[in-house]
This record gives structure tokens, C-alpha cells and sequence, in this order.
């Protein structure tokens, strides 16, 4: 075989119809578009359309809230610092930061702000944490091993009920 005797296997490339040149193309007049319409003019996007009846997105109720303010925490467990701190990725005897945790790679994910760290698991050394976030059970844990944990973030209050 030469170089110029290459070609495509037969089929591998069809032509393209030409619309709208006469009757005898099998694709004039309209063009396969049917007749006039919206539909049948260029650069129609009808998604979710359905013919004045009420759209199923409209129809199905809504539920929920996104909040597109929200803030995002990575989270941290007590046993995955316990095992860094093991492996010796996490010095226990210094101050630990969210950039120690970020470095010894227990927080992944670039959308989060900050760290909140949370009780799975135990801590059996006396650690001194701040972080952005921790739930109650585990600054119960940290203390409970003789540490300390600061917030960075004030914890939200929950309003009172009106009666």
C-alpha cells in the first residue's frame, strides 16, 4: 500500500443533504421542518416547553433551600488527626492550625473556607486546636483528653420561639 493509494472506507464520509432545493431533493420546500412555526425557524430552543400545558418543572412541588451565600467547612474527625498524629504527619506537641491539617492532608477540597472538626472516633493525646468549627461532642473530646480547642467562627445561636 501507497501513500496515494489511501482512502476512506466506503460510507465513512456521506455528504450532507442540501435542504431547501426544490421539490425534486426529496428535501425542499420546507425543508423537513414541516410547516411554518416556530419550530421551523433557526436557533429554537424549546427546553421544558410543552405546548401550553403546564410544564412538569412547574407542575412537581418545590422543596428545600439552597443558600447560595452558604459557607462550606471541611470536615475533620478525631480519628483521622489521631492517625496523623500517629504517623507523625501532626506534631501534637505544637499548636495545631486549619494550614497544619491542610498540609498534613486531612482536608481536601478547595470550595471550603475553614475546618469543623467533629467527635468520630477518640483522641488520646492533649492537643491545642483552633479551628474555624468544632460540634459539641467533640470540644467535649479534645478537653476530655486534657487539650484545648479554640473557634475561629462564632457558633450560631438558636432563636428563641415566639409564643
Amino acid at each position: 500500500m501507497k501513500l496515494n493509494e489511501l482512502r476512506d472506507k466506503p460510507g465513512a464520509r456521506r455528504r450532507s443533504k442540501r435542504l431547501g432545493r426544490g421539490i425534486g431533493s426529496g428535501k425542499g420546500k420546507t425543508s423537513g421542518k414541516g410547516v411554518k412555526g416556530q419550530k421551523a425557524r433557526e436557533g429554537v430552543a424549546l427546553n421544558g416547553f410543552e405546548g401550553g400545558q403546564m410544564p412538569i418543572y412547574r407542575r412537581l412541588p418545590k422543596r428545600g433551600f439552597f443558600s447560595r451565600n452558604r459557607k462550606e467547612y471541611a470536615p475533620v474527625n478525631l480519628s483521622a488527626l489521631t492517625k496523623a498524629i500517629e504517623a507523625g504527619r501532626v506534631d501534637a506537641g505544637q499548636p495545631i492550625t486549619e494550614a497544619t491539617l491542610r498540609s498534613a492532608g486531612l482536608v481536601r477540597g478547595g470550595k471550603a473556607i475553614g475546618v469543623r472538626l467533629l467527635a468520630s472516633g477518640e483522641l488520646t493525646k492533649a492537643v491545642t486546636i483552633t479551628v474555624s468549627g468544632a460540634s459539641a461532642a467533640a470540644v467535649a473530646a479534645v478537653e476530655a483528653a486534657g487539650g484545648k480547642i479554640t473557634t475561629t467562627v462564632p457558633a450560631k445561636v438558636k432563636a428563641a420561639p415566639a409564643s
